[in-house]
């Protein structure tokens, strides 16, 4: 009878545990006897004095959860807390020279601020790189980023594998802004921005769910 089955909700938990082989293993078992269906982990610490891992999961009835999970033997202490989707949301990462990355954060944060005020959860990260093979390794990494959606490059030349890595994680649902550079990544971007103010205004409005903007509905790539 489904209808006494309650409703899966996302919860988070932060569980202090033994550190050792086997620890995860055992933590997931009981999730699984729930019907929790884990959709992200992180290991927050994980030492001689312990472990500490963060859960994001879809499970009905949490509180059932928690109090199995505080009786294994192998854990110190379940917490739960509110997932990181609620508090830092969609992120947009922005990398390439120090300079272009200010720009870009400047107009990504206002922009995000505007949008956050009205209920949405947007943050931005920034990271200054140079180097063809550092920027190719940042590009491909963001694809193993939580809440990752939309990607700035700021610099002045970009190209070679930092294009086939543009490429790559396009194809798996990443939005890619460039600034209008040389080189070939502009190429394999999804839009091209001149101004690196509006280039980071464009990517928040791009993931805004309280903007009306589609990139994909632009009839050009270069502004």
């Amino acid at each position: 009878m489904t209808g006494n089955i309650p409703a899966s909700e996302k919860t988070g938990l932060i569980v202090e545990a033994d550190s050792g082989p086997g620890i995860l293993h055992r933590l997931t078992g009981v999730i699984a006897q729930h019907n929790g269906d884990i959709t992200s982990i992180g290991i927050l610490e994980d030492n001689s004095a312990g472990a500490r891992i963060y859960f994001e999961m879809m499970v009905p009835g949490p509180d059932a959860l928690v109090e199995d999970l505080g009786r294994l033997e192998i854990v110190r202490s379940v917490e739960p807390v509110r997932v990181l989707e609620k508090i830092y949301g969609k992120r947009i990462i922005i990398m390439g020279g120090g300079a272009q990355v200010g720009q870009v954060a400047i107009g990504a944060v206002s922009e995000a601020d505007r949008h956050n005020i009205r209920g949405e959860h947007i943050s931005v990260d920034t990271i200054p790189l140079v180097g063809e093979q550092q920027l190719a390794e940042a590009v491909r990494a963001i694809s193993r980023l939580p809440r990752a959606r939309a990607l700035v490059l700021a610099g002045a030349l970009m190209g070679g594998d930092i294009e086939a890595a543009v490429r790559e994680v396009r194809a798996k649902g990443l939005l890619v802004i460039s600034l209008n550079m040389a080189g070939s990544v502009p190429d394999a971007a999804d839009s091209v921005v001149t101004d690196p103010v509006q280039a980071g205004v464009m990517a928040v409005m791009a993931i805004a769910e309280t903007a009306r903007f589609n990139v994909q509905r632009l009839s050009r790539r270069v502004f």
